[in-house]
């Protein structure tokens, strides 16, 4: 099962300069809570941005995927070349967890989407792709603060 989860103020954004625009520790929480020891996809500037966040300490998922098409070599994640083949051959749970390109190419494969909406604008320069988000279906969603989280999952 493929999942994506996102934070996306107003206007979509999602990013500034390979950063995160805000901070805000429900959706930190949240979002820690999601993905914490599970199988995660990303491409390689997030994964540059993750460890600057977390710095000399492991990151905490249970195994880590970076999308480059470099040939690089990670200490701790498997290097995937060819995201769209990754995706279609992939049968575990596996979350998604950015950038805007890994966003986009595995839309078409998301069966659930966690979505944490900002109630505010924010500026930066990332945002998340544009989609038609009827081809999911609300199951789920709670509101505190300015924020909204939400669960879709897609129409079949």
């Amino acid at each position: 099962m493929i999942k994506l989860i996102w934070a996306m103020d107003e206007n979509w954004l999602v990013g500034k300069d390979n950063l995160l625009p805000w901070r805000i520790e429900e959706d930190l929480k949240y979002f820690q809570k999601m993905t914490r020891n599970k199988t995660v996809l990303m491409g390689n500037e997030t994964y540059l941005s993750m460890k600057g966040y977390y710095k000399n300490k492991k990151l905490p998922f249970k195994k880590i995927y970076v999308a480059n098409l470099n040939q690089e070599k990670y200490e701790d994640a498997y290097l995937v070349n060819d995201v769209l083949t990754f995706l279609e051959n992939f049968n575990e749970e596996l979350f998604v967890i950015g950038g805007p390109t890994i966003y986009k190419l595995s839309l078409p494969y998301a069966n659930k989407l966690y979505i944490t909406y900002i109630l505010k604008s924010y500026e930066g320069n990332v945002y998340f792709p544009k989609f038609d988000l009827n081809e999911f279906k609300l199951i789920n969603y709670k509101t505190q603060d300015k924020l909204i989280f939400t669960e879709y999952e897609r129409i079949k």
